[in-house]
């Protein structure tokens, strides 16, 4: 396990939601302290705000993304262009992990339903925090070598 994921399991084990605990995982690199990361995170756990919707530990790795491989000007269309084709390739891969970054979909999955007596949507939830924080860890040493 690298140090993204055991970072990421500990602060997820301590009760931050799925996209604190990917998001402030890195957030030495992205040069903020873990307060900033989880409140900037704080409203994206559950599928966003608890609405089931895109998984919280995917948000968090696409605000990695933002933040190390972002714009700040609209008329860097480049950039934009590819954060996007970034943030595309990492949900792919949870993708096929998973079948799907939805967070309803993925609390319904027959994997999930192994985890329901071990506690829950926290027992699938810790697996794909550890994954998630994983697969950014990855992409970025790939992208920065």
């Amino acid at each position: 396990m690298n140090k993204h994921e055991e970072l990421a399991l500990k602060y997820f084990n301590e009760g931050y939601n799925c996209a604190q605990s990917v998001f402030a995982a890195f957030h030495e690199e992205m040069g903020i302290d873990e307060k900033t990361a989880f409140k900037m995170s704080a409203a994206f756990g559950g599928g966003m705000g608890g609405l089931r919707e895109v998984c919280g530990a995917v948000t968090g790795m696409f605000m990695v993304l933002s933040n190390l491989y972002g714009y700040d000007d609209a008329k860097e269309l480049d950039k934009k262009k590819v954060l996007y084709s970034r943030v595309q390739a990492l949900a792919e891969e949870f993708k096929k992990d998973y079948g799907t970054i939805i967070c309803r979909e993925l609390l319904a999955s027959p994997k999930a339903k192994e985890f329901q007596p071990k506690g829950g949507h926290a027992g699938i939830c810790f697996e794909y925090v550890k994954n998630a924080a994983r697969m950014v860890s990855e992409f970025i040493e790939k992208s920065d070598a």
